[in-house]
């Protein structure tokens, strides 16, 4: 009897996580390739789990202006977001790595427009450097 009960738990143990595992759906917007050994953005179980997004342009190359690599970062995490069929009003948490503490206020500025109330729950970190060539980089986890 009880190794019909332990056979049946680690049936219900390894059954879960095959099914899970079929539940993930890799998420890119149109027109984009990945780069890297990641996915822009993964759906599991209605969550959507977004990658770092950098602020670059559709050459590749970082903008000089802090601004409008931030909005090019949003705008990123946006074609992400529409892909997977949300917005942000569904984000529940971000994360943003800068490389420069002095451009928190100018990054704050532009996020606070792109996410409206009731915002997301939010970290940020100031790093030494980021592998790629920006200033910044932002993680997004969303629920409908």
């Amino acid at each position: 009897m009880h190794k019909c009960a332990g056979v049946i738990v680690l049936v219900a143990l390894f059954g879960s996580g095959a099914s899970l595992a079929a539940q993930k759906k890799i998420i890119s917007p149109p027109g984009t390739k990945p780069g890297g050994n990641y996915s822009q953005g993964i759906m599991a179980d209605g969550t959507l789990f977004i990658s770092g997004q950098g602020g670059e342009d559709e050459t590749g190359k970082i903008p000089a202006d802090f601004g409008t690599e931030v909005k090019q970062c949003l705008n990123h995490i946006g074609a992400v977001m529409k892909a997977a069929g949300m917005s942000p009003a569904d984000v529940v948490s971000v994360q943003v790595y800068l490389t420069d503490r002095s451009k928190f206020q100018q990054m704050n500025a532009i996020y606070t427009s792109y996410f409206t109330d009731p915002r997301p729950t939010r970290t940020t970190v100031v790093v030494a450097g980021l592998v790629g060539p920006g200033n910044i980089e932002i993680t997004v986890t969303a629920k409908k």
